[in-house]
């Protein structure tokens, strides 16, 4: 089951943003800078935070984002961002369904296409988003601030 996040699944959601190299190098084991992005995503109407919950349990997650904007013709766009899958249910088909949860919401939400980056270092990442349809058209830059 795919649902909106509710501010009791932060420590999972956590949990699965750590389970990797990357997110456990950047990932903080206070809960309270948590509490307030997730307080200020969950006010926002062009953010929706997502779990896919098994038995009760969050095993997945991801944030969809829709950027209103002026280019092509002003079309909003859906950013993806944050998927993840628990590791015990990675390769089983819960974050394709994730993303296809996802591109549908924001098609439903207008936007005229879906975007996404991932790590460079997540190859296998990359390989998962290109069998979904997902095409490596752009370079993602990023500044550190």
């Amino acid at each position: 089951m795919i649902r909106r996040a509710r501010r009791v699944d932060l420590p999972e959601l956590v949990a699965l943003l750590a389970d990797d190299p990357l997110g456990a190098g950047r990932e903080v084991p206070d809960l309270w800078p948590y509490e307030d992005a997730f307080e200020a995503i969950d006010a926002d109407p062009n953010q929706v935070l997502v779990c896919a919950e098994d038995a009760g349990e969050v095993v997945g997650t991801l944030q969809l984002t829709v950027v209103p904007g002026l280019s092509r013709g002003g079309m909003p766009r859906g950013q993806i961002e944050a998927v993840r899958v628990r590791a015990d249910r990675r390769g089983h088909g819960l974050g394709r369904t994730l993303v296809e949860w996802a591109v549908g919401e924001a098609r439903r939400r207008g936007c005229g296409l879906v975007q996404l980056t991932t790590d460079r270092s997540r190859r296998d990442a990359l390989g998962f988003y290109t069998r979904l349809g997902f095409v490596d058209s752009h370079h993602g830059l990023k500044l550190g601030l």
